[in-house]
């Protein structure tokens, strides 16, 4: 298990590092740094000017270089102006040169500057997390029940009217969008009927408080898809189950119908659902962003989409890099707890 985890850890950083390389790179194109550079001048500098701030800032180094400044596994760079001015990456950081440190990124923990928010990126990514974290809470704790009990029982009942009603409902959810079932549930449900309101189309009040009425219809509207999903895998794999020999041994030895379930049938039917529960984390966290969005609820998937409209590229980065990471870890979790489960699965 150990030399598993070294080893699934070593391609978990090798994966880190390209996805983030990829997103460096484009996120420092020509176009985006000469928006970035008029941002912070004045949408009127002449190309010259352009090409000067560039200079003057660093982003006229080598590209590897200045990915290896951003992680914090090069030295920042300087440089000496004609006035004996010492300007530079981590000088930035610091109030005088002297006491500025050689390494200055996300390894030390400095993320940058969002141009957008006005704030350094580790505090703003910090607080939406939290944010989004509540959101996506809320969503498992409605989504994995109900999908585990609709899936159980239509596998149950295999081919039966059921089963069908059932999963008539789940390729009908799966087959739905977030932004489609976003939309649907504010007409529908934010709308006044005989002067009643139950719940509101907007969750920004949700981030000083949750209430009934302002989360509701993110958390279903995100839930939906997955409960679709989830109960699609969770019937297959318990009607796959219902058929084996020892759930026949079972019966003919008398246990009852909910016996042979519970202590039998479910466990087992469950290990393959597991992966896709797991998985479903780094999909809400892309679902967000539109949810987010349409329900405007600042979290991180609201923060993204506001970093990407105003090329704050130190924000996007760091959005890019939370994201990677919570994909490779809950992969890293979903392989482990699969052994775990399955004890006819080893880890040589």
């Amino acid at each position: 298990m150990v030399s598993f985890l070294l080893r699934r850890t070593g391609v978990m950083l090798l994966t880190a590092l390209c996805l983030t390389f990829i997103v460096f790179f484009l996120t420092n194109l020509e176009p985006n740094l000469e928006k970035l550079t008029k941002s912070e001048g004045n949408m009127r500098m002449t190309d010259v000017q352009v090409q000067s701030w560039l200079e003057k800032n660093g982003y006229r180094q080598p590209l590897f270089k200045r990915y290896g400044e951003w992680l914090g596994v090069a030295p920042g760079w300087t440089r000496t102006d004609e006035d004996g001015k010492v300007t530079g990456r981590c000088i930035k950081r610091a109030t005088t040169a002297e006491e500025a440190p050689k390494f200055c990124g996300i390894m030390q923990g400095d993320w940058g500057f969002s141009l957008v928010f006005k704030n350094p990126v580790f505090g703003i990514i910090k607080e939406k997390l939290a944010l989004t974290g509540k959101l996506m809470l809320c969503v498992l704790i409605v989504m994995v029940p109900a999908a585990l009990i609709i899936g159980v029982i239509a596998g149950m009942r295999e081919g039966s009217k059921t089963d069908r009603v059932l999963s008539t409902f789940s390729i009908l959810t799966t087959s739905t969008p977030e932004y489609v079932s976003g939309v649907i549930f504010i007409i529908v449900f934010a709308s006044k009927f005989g002067g009643l309101r139950w719940f509101k189309g907007t969750a920004a009040t949700a981030m000083d408080g949750i209430t009934f009425e302002n989360f509701t219809l993110p958390v279903m509207a995100l839930a939906l898809y997955g409960v679709g999903y989830i109960a699609r895998m969770t019937r297959a794999s318990m009607a796959e189950v219902m058929t084996e020999q020892y759930i026949r041994t079972a019966r003919l030895k008398g246990l009852s119908f909910p016996a042979i379930i519970l202590k039998h049938a479910l466990r087992n039917a469950l290990i393959a659902p597991f992966t896709v529960i797991v998985l479903q984390i780094p999909y809400l966290l892309t679902g967000v962003v539109i949810i987010e969005t349409l329900f405007n609820y600042k979290g991180f998937g609201w923060t993204l989409v506001a970093a990407v409209g105003n090329n704050d590229i130190e924000l996007l980065l760091a959005c890019s890099v939370v994201a990677v990471f919570v994909v490779l870890l809950t992969q890293l979790i979903s392989d482990i707890g699969y052994v775990f489960l399955n004890p006819r699965i080893r880890v040589s």
